[in-house]
């Protein structure tokens, strides 16, 4: 590149860094994430130090941005509030070239003894700076550009971690240094309340943070569950320092002042390495946000003696994690449909290195939270990815919208399997609706329709369904009843007295009941007691499958989103099609009885516990086919706990909360006149 050439791509750096640089320190709205702008900062400093002739005392490299809002009353800080050089290099290598500088600065040979750091977390909050005088709270100021910041006393007093006065302090002058932060459980419930007065969610809890602090009106600090971590002095006159950083630290957290915790005393690079390395494990369980960690040369005697370059001390070292946060373009976005239909939208990136891995594909969660964050396919989005967690895009980039920009639509069949794909009322999701037939489903329809209190197929667990739809040989729970012992014996961890019992499982499965084969569709939405409903009512299945939406909300416990998702899965032929092949292979059930009055136990709720002449499956389904609820724990709103022989804590809670108990002669009689059995 000649200097040319140089020169106009400075001059487009820095006029993109300053634009940004607002946005972030004085707007509190940054529109790309820090590892976007450090890629920029690091571009600017690389031309600038080839072409050392290029480089202005305005330039952003050269001062820490960031400016007073006009708003709020200036004030210069007496000791700059300086930046720390960062290292991105997440290696090893960072660490030791640190130390070897510091070690070279200090003229120190490899005879001598390692040097001793302050290691500490790089909080991702806003730089503050507390001036007490004579122990009380006076002032408080931002940053700014490092030589002027803003007067924020007004909202920082409404921190509450915040101390008003020093604790047996009582000196001319103290300025503390730290960060105002927000916990992650307080950012999102700080979230979850601007969604619901129909308000603009924030983009990150450093974002929450800095704007609460620098509005104009208290009140809205106050409201917001603001944290506070010092991590250094300013000026002071008048309370003796300690001759180390980490004795600082401690004397501030003594004085009343938050100090993190995390924080260490270690030994030349293998210290600072390993500390490093400790707290990249620990990031993802911190309650709060830190991009990296801080090393520090303890002793401050040698932090004065190593000084002082442009606008960082030698003396000091941001460490950073890779990014949690990039940009890239949105190539496309498709749909994965889940376990349980649930049709999600996923976006196909353009290849970026985020969170320590390279990243192709992030999660968009629903149809609504893809719209509130105007997502379009070809924008530039900033993605994150935190520890182990699922990619997300988090946000766009809107000056970067391209004109072909265009809205995603959610498909009206499922792409695995042609099936309507719906969305119930009050729902967020959008679902496939055939349930029974859809391959993306099957494992988890086979799962729930051999379940125990489903058709009861003891032995068929999830490692073998897995082997027996891998394989192909089963693609719709209809194949179960085309097993033999002689392929399953085939499968793997399979003898064959554990085929012959799976297979004789599955035969006698056949028998079952019409609400345990409803509830074995896994219809959405209707449990055991729905079933139950809805086998008293229409008394088989076939008025069922036929019932429309306005039918099925006369039954009892079946409101309409129910009746929808009932009607939407009956109307599917895939799924119509499964029902018939289980009814050729054999499945049936007795006949029920038709009870389409009002049932005489609807509205109360039973817990059985103990063993009965019956089994307890048996009595479940007698009370919930006269409408009764059965649930497995005692609370407040049970009405009869049915106590067998050998009942435990269950019968004891009853009596705790005196509520009314039933033995089996007891619960046979109530169920005889309510109509039962």
């Amino acid at each position: 590149m000649d200097e040319a050439t140089a020169s106009a791509r400075i001059d487009s750096l820095r006029r993109e860094i300053e634009a940004h640089a607002h946005r972030y320190y004085d707007l509190d709205a940054p529109s790309i994430p820090d590892a976007e702008y450090d890629r920029l900062f690091q571009e600017l400093q690389a031309l600038e130090e080839a072409f050392p002739a290029l480089v202005r005392a305005d330039s952003p490299t050269q001062r820490v941005l960031g400016a007073p809002l006009a708003e709020l009353k200036p004030v210069r800080h007496a000791v700059p509030m300086l930046s720390i050089e960062t290292e991105r290099d997440t290696g090893e290598g960072a660490a030791l070239r640190f130390d070897a500088r510091v070690r070279r600065a200090l003229e120190l040979s490899e005879d001598d003894p390692p040097v001793e750091y302050a290691a500490e977390l790089k909080f991702d909050g806003l730089a503050i700076n507390l001036r007490y005088e004579r122990g009380l709270l006076v002032q408080a100021a931002t940053r700014g550009d490092g030589e002027t910041g803003e007067d924020v006393t007004h909202t920082i007093r409404t921190i509450g971690p915040i101390p008003l006065r020093l604790r047996g302090v009582d000196a001319e002058l103290v300025d503390v240094r730290g960060e105002v932060y927000m916990r992650r459980d307080a950012f999102e419930r700080l979230n979850q309340q601007q969604l619901a007065a129909g308000q603009k969610a924030f983009v990150n809890p450093r974002n929450a943070a800095a704007g609460a602090v620098r509005q104009l009106d208290a009140r809205i600090a106050a409201a917001r569950p603001l944290s506070f971590f010092a991590y250094g002095v300013g000026e002071v006159r008048g309370w003796p320092l300690p001759d180390t950083h980490a004795g600082l630290l401690d004397a501030l957290a003594t004085a009343g002042v938050p100090v993190s915790d995390e924080r260490r005393v270690v030994c030349g690079a293998a210290g600072l390495i390993a500390f490093h390395q400790r707290t990249a494990a620990l990031r993802a369980a911190l309650p709060f946000d830190i991009d990296g960690v801080v090393y520090k040369v303890n002793a401050r005697a040698l932090q004065q003696q190593l000084g002082f370059k442009s606008r960082e001390p030698r003396w000091a070292l941001a460490h950073k994690f890779p990014a949690e946060e990039a940009v890239t373009v949105l190539e496309n976005i498709e749909v994965q449909i889940g376990r349980t239909g649930a049709v999600t939208p996923v976006a196909r990136l353009k290849p970026v290195f985020v969170g320590g891995v390279t990243v192709t594909n992030a999660t968009l969660h629903n149809e609504d939270e893809l719209r509130r964050k105007d997502v379009r396919i070809g924008d530039s989005v900033i993605v994150r990815r935190a520890g182990d967690v699922i990619p997300e895009i988090v946000g766009v980039v809107p000056e970067r919208r391209p004109a072909n920009a265009r809205l995603f639509e959610m498909p009206a069949q499922c792409p695995v399997c042609g099936s309507d794909v719906v969305r119930l009322e009050g729902e967020a999701a959008s679902r496939c609706t055939g349930g029974l037939y859809c391959p993306a489903q099957v494992k988890g329809a086979i799962a729930h329709f051999a379940g125990r209190r489903a058709m009861d197929i003891d032995g068929l667990g999830d490692k073998l369904i897995e082997q027996l739809v891998e394989r192909g040989l089963v693609r719709s729970v209809a194949d179960l009843y085309g097993l033999d012992a002689g392929t399953l014996a085939g499968l793997e961890r399979m003898a064959d007295k554990s085929a012959a019992n799976l297979a004789a499982a599955i035969a006698a499965s056949r028998q079952t009941t019409l609400a345990r084969f409803i509830y074995a569709l896994g219809i959405r939405h209707v449990g055991e007691a729905t079933a139950a409903a809805l086998a008293a009512y229409f008394g088989d299945l076939d008025p069922l499958l036929q019932a429309d939406v306005e039918a099925l909300t006369a039954v009892p416990d079946v409101g309409p989103v129910v009746a929808q998702s009932i009607h939407g899965f009956c109307e599917q032929p895939h799924n119509r099609e499964v029902i018939e092949r289980l009814r050729a292979a054999g499945v049936h059930w007795p006949a029920v009885e038709v009870r389409r009055g009002a049932q005489p136990l609807a509205g109360k709720t039973f817990v059985i516990t103990g063993t009965f002449s019956q089994s307890r499956d048996a009595l479940t389904e007698a009370l919930q086919r006269l409408g009764a609820k059965v649930t497995g724990s005692v609370s407040q709103k049970t009405d009869f706990v049915a106590i067998g022989e050998n009942a435990g804590s269950k019968a004891d809670k009853a009596a705790e909360l005196g509520i009314a108990t039933l033995d089996e002669a007891a619960l046979l009689a109530l169920l005889a006149q309510a109509g039962g059995e």
